[in-house]
């Protein structure tokens, strides 16, 4: 069995010796900068939902194999340029890094144009760090009213909290 898959149990396993409930967790594997051979084993093991962070990338390590297998999902975990949400569109079926209005309006003239409407997680800048992107927490309910008006389809909130061993005060603001 190939490491790759060996991970992907092991993480599985510890994650339902954790949790109160049978609904297993979604793994997203980030297959970022790994030739297509080391993800292989695990398309053949069964596993569904891969995170890349390059439009260009993704494109072309992906497009046969989703061709092949439309039940692959690919989330873009990586901040999206609005001069590259057209080739995205083609590709991916989440986006995890809306963060501006711009952007927001360019997916929606896209979306519109491919057919096509991704799943989209709103980035948060929980921390208020000028290092990260993300929308404001305080603007967040007008920013998720904007998009539902531009007919996005807002799944979640994607937010990386600062590392400074505080992430629970973080999240409980």
């Amino acid at each position: 069995m190939h490491n790759t898959v060996k991970n992907l149990i092991y993480i599985e396993e510890l994650i339902k010796s954790k949790a109160n409930h049978d609904k297993l967790a979604k793994i997203i594997a980030v297959s970022k900068t790994f030739p297509i051979e080391n993800i292989l084993p695990l398309i053949e093991h069964g596993h569904l939902d891969y995170g890349e962070n390059k439009v260009q990338e993704a494109l072309e390590k992906w497009t046969d194999i989703k061709n092949k297998n439309n039940n692959i999902q690919l989330h873009l975990i990586g901040k999206l340029q609005t001069n590259k949400v057209k080739f995205a569109l083609k590709i991916f079926d989440y986006i995890h890094s809306l963060d501006s209005e711009k952007l927001a309006n360019k997916i929606a003239d896209e979306q519109q144009k491919h057919k096509k409407k991704p799943k989209i997680f709103i980035q948060v800048n929980v921390g208020n760090e000028d290092q990260k992107s993300g929308i404001d927490k305080r603007n967040l309910n007008d920013f998720y009213k904007f998009c539902k008006n531009l007919n996005l389809d807002i799944i979640g909130t994607m937010c990386i909290p600062p590392n400074n061993g505080n992430m629970e005060n973080i999240f409980l603001r």
